[in-house]
């Protein structure tokens, strides 16, 4: 798997957290080893201009997915695809402030955002509600993999940070 990360935002990130993170959602999902995806991290004028740019909607958002090869996630029988599976970009500055609003820490709120974004340039999408149910059970279950592969609990359901 080749993932590049790069950091524009002027804010600290766990950006080789984030690379492990995503190449184990990747090798999770059966997508190619050889696939390639690009993470960036940028700051709030940056996002502000993306939204609204490629979204219609004005001042930042936590996290945009460009897809390039519109890879999908193989079936059992058939080859993992190969190709760019394309870009997601994340802002460190709105997901610092949401994750007290979403009862996670800064890092945890990047990594259910940066696994939604994977899903986004799969495919995926919840703008219905039975999109909604299988994107999001689908992230509830990776983020779950995820904690259970660093031997800690951090995502609960629903990317929440669980009680205790």
């Amino acid at each position: 798997m080749t993932v590049e990360i790069n950091n524009e935002s002027g804010s600290e990130a766990d950006s080789t957290g984030l690379v492990r993170l995503a190449e184990f959602t990747l090798a999770q999902l059966r997508i190619h080893p050889q696939t390639e995806l690009s993470i960036l991290l940028v700051d709030e004028d940056t996002m502000s201009a993306y939204h609204e740019k490629y979204m219609d909607e004005a001042g930042p958002t936590d996290v945009l997915s460009f897809p390039m090869d519109e890879l999908r996630i193989p079936d059992d029988d058939d080859e993992p695809p190969l190709g760019l599976l394309g870009d997601v970009v994340l802002c460190p500055a709105v997901t610092s402030r949401q994750a007290a609003e979403h009862g996670r820490t800064p890092d945890a709120e990047a990594e259910y955002l940066l696994v939604h974004g994977l899903l986004h340039l799969l495919g995926f999408d919840h703008a219905e509600p039975q999109e909604k149910v299988e994107m999001f059970g689908l992230k509830d279950r990776l983020l779950q993999l995820w904690d259970a592969e660093r031997g800690m609990q951090v995502h609960g359901p629903s990317g929440t940070t669980p009680a205790g």
